[in-house]
């Protein structure tokens, strides 16, 4: 069951090999990880989507997590309103006489040509998981040379 889990961690060395220590002893397997800077110095977020049998696995990471020193808080954001999203680079082959047809396949998605080169061409998207997943699909008959991926960021709605 993916759980996207979002947390406020004191930006100091090791905190995020102690945070991602509890998941490793715990074998879950992190599907996904994003870390940055907040508006607070010295405090970092980070969104990790993790793959877990149970809703009880879960409540029992997340209070490993809450009690490690440098964490500030941990949340399950899976099932509340939220916002999430993953940027993606995908350098397809492009001879000249496909790449309108490529543009235009790319267009429904927002997806913009970022560089051009003689054989390919490399293309942005930002999305959800279902719609980046969409776009490979699509674009995968052309020939996919090589895909760099972010990992998913987020953060809980405000209806305030």
């Amino acid at each position: 069951m993916r759980r996207m889990l979002t947390a406020k961690l004191k930006n100091s060395t090791g905190v995020l090999n102690r945070f991602t220590g509890v998941l490793s002893r715990r074998q879950v397997n992190i599907e996904s990880i994003s870390v940055g800077h907040t508006d607070i110095p010295d405090i970092s977020r980070i969104t990790i989507i993790i793959d877990v049998e149970n809703l009880e696995e879960v409540e029992q990471i997340i209070k490993q997590l809450n009690r490690l020193i440098d964490v500030v808080r941990v949340r399950d954001i899976t099932d509340i309103p939220h916002l999430e999203r993953e940027v993606i680079l995908i350098k397809v082959s492009a001879p000249p006489v496909k790449r309108a047809e490529i543009l235009a396949i790319i267009q429904p998605f927002r997806a913009n040509v970022i560089d051009v080169a003689p054989k390919s061409i490399t293309i942005q998207m930002t999305g959800n998981a279902d719609k980046i997943e969409a776009l490979i699909r699509v674009i995968q008959p052309y020939g996919v040379r090589n895909i760099a991926r972010t990992g998913t960021t987020g953060f809980s709605r405000d209806f305030s």
